[in-house]
């Protein structure tokens, strides 16, 4: 396996997806390495399956770096996935996330011969492969004038050829993901649009362990919504806070709503302002949870608004309620489209409007039938098509499938 971050060093959910998925492996008998940065312990660590060895480059609070030393740090990469390479013998290579890491390292891992499979849940594909600094440098995208005049120097010399076998490069056309899997249509589409020839690609969806969310209790109790996410524009919980003005507008004014999370101070403060203003601050709470408590934390709300406003690949916090029994609203926004059904197993709403959201939560509230059917169909569903045991199975198929297709 070869991620930019892994647990416990990690940002969100695309690490813990790969601790899961890794931990199930590792129960299923096959011995996995783990090929990850050494991003805030900053060394090289060797510690059981885990090797933090491989350096970030701009992303995580770490420094940009002009193209000389930037050489050091691929020639450094390369290296290390050489050395891996040679002592583990890996039947294949399972890459997670590169946002941040060498994606010259695809070079190194075609010409090793091994299977090479990507898992793809953000945008380091779609968005970032044709940002990567020591491609565009030598592929003739950045640098300007003075730059063309070295690249021109450095091939006529010989020297290129020296760097390139420590750390090579390939032009944009010969980068190919023969192997590849995407969380949800929706990315893999996107990704599509952004140039890349990956017709071919499969789609898993992410899971979770449904059987470690604890469950809502069976009643027509409705009195408490729950907002889970980053505080922040993109997540967009200010539409949350606003349907619940909406909401007073209409004479209900006993819901409550829980924020939880963490986001940048300044903006949390707008937040707090706002509720402030509407005259609801008394009924919004900000609070905080970590995952493993968030387990438990679904089972003491009556529903879950999801108000995220950007194309989210795939995102979790629906399936997490689903599998507590929490009827969820949601918006349609990336990947969700490919989840939410309005009326079956959630109800959905239009982005960033506060009325539609306020309409879909009142419409709840009028009808417990409705809340339980949504409910127990989102549950049923969860458990059998997105439970992280038959995630891990299709995931192991495709890899298995890979090594016998390699042959």
């Amino acid at each position: 396996m070869i991620s930019n971050l892994y647990p416990p060093h990690a940002i969100g959910g695309y690490e813990e997806r790969c601790r899961q998925i890794i931990d199930l492996l590792r129960g299923r008998g096959h011995e996995v390495r783990v090929l990850t940065s050494t991003h805030v312990v900053g060394r090289e660590t060797r510690e059981g399956h885990v090797h933090r060895r491989l350096r970030i480059h701009g992303f995580f609070g770490h420094p940009w770096l002009g193209i000389l030393r930037l050489y050091g740090l691929e020639k450094h990469n390369h290296a290390v996935l050489r050395e891996e390479l040679v002592e583990f013998r890996p039947d294949v290579v399972h890459v997670w996330n590169l946002g941040g890491l060498s994606k010259t390292l695809m070079v190194t891992l075609k010409e090793s011969l091994v299977p090479v499979v990507y898992d793809v849940s953000d945008h380091w594909i779609a968005r970032s492969l044709r940002a990567d600094v020591w491609l565009k440098w030598w592929n003739g995208d950045a640098g300007g004038v003075s730059a063309r005049i070295v690249r021109i120097l450095l091939r006529a010399t010989g020297l290129a050829r020296i760097i390139m076998r420590q750390a090579p490069v390939l032009p944009w056309s010969e980068l190919h993901f023969d192997r590849i899997y995407f969380c949800s249509d929706a990315l893999k589409q996107l990704t599509l649009a952004k140039g890349w020839s990956l017709a071919h690609a499969a789609v898993i969806f992410c899971g979770v362990e449904t059987v470690k969310f604890t469950h809502r209790p069976s009643n027509d109790r409705f009195a408490r919504l729950l907002w889970v996410g980053r505080l922040n524009e993109d997540k967009d919980p200010l539409t949350a806070i606003r349907a619940l003005d909406q909401l007073a507008a209409r004479g209900n004014t006993t819901l409550t709503l829980d924020l939880y999370g963490r986001g940048d101070e300044a903006y949390v403060q707008m937040l707090r302002q706002t509720a402030a203003e509407l005259g609801v601050e008394e009924r919004v709470n900000f609070r905080s949870a970590n995952a493993d408590e968030m387990k438990r934390v679904y089972a003491d709300y009556d529903a879950l608004l999801f108000t995220s406003a950007w194309a989210e690949p795939f995102a979790l916090t629906p399936l997490e309620a689903m599998a507590a029994h929490l009827p969820v609203v949601s918006t349609l926004e990336g990947g969700s489209a490919e989840l939410i059904r309005h009326g079956e197993n959630a109800l959905a709403y239009s982005v960033g409007d506060a009325t539609d959201l306020a309409t879909q939560v009142q419409r709840l509230e009028a009808d417990p039938a409705l809340r339980r059917r949504l409910a127990v169909t989102a549950e049923a569903e969860v458990a059998t098509r997105f439970d992280l045991g038959v995630i891990m199975t299709q995931i192991e198929t495709y890899l298995r499938e890979s090594v016998n297709r390699h042959g």
